[in-house]
């Protein structure tokens, strides 16, 4: 094989593999990326065989087809430290050289013919969405999944569709985010029918993708797996198996303290009051009254906290707590200039709803 590349691009295909190859793992060709120059178009897969991605790169001249598996981590740093605009790529035999004007390395590489096999995007989309619009959507969910958990239903983004509407929702059991974003077209019946949960791995491999403004995202389904394409890149991923929590259940429908508040003022304030939080008091409390909201916290060892927000407000007093780290989480997300934050009795979860698409229901914390 002997392909001249553009640097850029390849570093750029680099650092997107990279993100899912494992830096440890007992089959180390699963370390490695695989390149498949053809006479038309040149292909980097990379995989841990439960999300890969098939990448093709722009801007390379085929000089002899061929294939090459070598280690995804010692290529992505040659080529990114490389000063070249374009990069020579020769491989014969398992040893792969790259070239540039006053640069010489060679990496031992695998059996091509040993690497996993990487599926395409075939057949008809059962999803269409604007990129841009499922980034958004990510961002509002993505934070809140479980990072480890045995109910394994949660450690991914559940997906619903009703018509040209896409519901996301994440939740770890003390917390849920619910998004919603628009589709282009209606889905398919399967798709309709389907409550897909797909690993966060693969989630945040999919914000990370690169366009915007008209790029589509297009999904096909293939019995337990999903296939994602966007570009020049495909993603297939396995979809997590077990029933996801029925969210719709804990979203509070009946509260009545109801507070407006500026999403920035509120961020400030909670960040704040979260200074003088300790191990062992994690916690701020949230006291609301006529006009006024307070943001504090206390900690024995520490000292004490207290933040005044003016607020529009006439109801009953109430005293809440909450793990401040959950609560500004979700306000760095929300994407509003303001949002409503909806309060039972002190037990009860905390409710956040801004614009018409976000939702995220928070558990109360005992400060006693």
């Amino acid at each position: 094989m002997k392909v001249q590349f553009n640097r850029e691009g390849l570093s750029q295909a680099l650092a997107l593999l990279t993100t899912i190859v494992p830096e440890r793992t007992p089959k180390p060709i699963l370390r490695c990326v695989k390149i498949d120059a053809a006479k038309d178009s040149v292909r980097i897969y990379g995989t841990d065989l439960e999300v890969g991605i098939n990448y093709v790169l722009p801007a390379a001249d085929v000089q002899q087809p061929g294939q090459v598996v070598v280690p995804a981590g010692r290529l992505a740093a040659v080529v990114r430290e490389s000063t070249d605009e374009t990069l020579l790529l020769e491989a014969k035999e398992g040893k792969c050289e790259i070239k540039g004007a006053d640069s010489h390395f060679t990496i031992y590489g695998q059996e091509a013919s040993q690497y996993p096999a990487m599926p395409d995007f075939k057949g008809e989309a059962d999803v269409e969405l604007l990129l841009d619009s499922l980034k958004a959507g990510i961002t509002q969910c993505l934070f809140a999944t479980a990072k480890e958990s045995t109910r394994y239903a949660i450690n991914g983004v559940l997906w619903e569709m009703k018509g040209k509407k896409l519901t996301l929702v994440a939740t770890d059991g003390r917390r849920l985010a619910r998004s919603r974003v628009n589709l282009t077209a209606n889905p398919s019946d399967k798709a309709a029918a389907a409550k897909l949960i797909v690993p966060a791995k693969t989630m945040n491999l999919l914000e990370k993708l690169a366009g915007g403004g008209k790029d589509k995202v297009l999904v096909h389904l293939v019995d337990s797996q999903a296939m994602f394409t966007c570009g020049n890149v495909v993603v297939s991923s396995n979809l997590v198996e077990g029933n996801f929590p029925k969210y719709e259940d804990i979203i509070p429908s009946d509260y009545q303290k109801k507070i407006t508040l500026p999403t920035e003022v509120a961020l400030s304030a909670v960040k704040r009051a979260a200074l003088l939080t300790s191990e062992e008091s994690r916690g701020i409390k949230i006291a609301a009254s006529k006009n006024k909201l307070v943001f504090s916290a206390r900690a024995p060892e520490t000292g004490d906290a207290e933040v005044d927000v003016v607020v529009d407000y006439a109801g009953e007093p109430i005293e809440i707590g909450f793990n401040p780290q959950f609560l500004a989480d979700c306000l760095r997300v929300v994407g509003e200039p303001q949002f409503e934050l909806e309060l039972g009795q002190s037990d009860t979860p905390g409710l956040i709803k801004a614009g018409a698409n976000f939702l995220y229901v928070l558990m109360p914390i005992n400060l006693s």
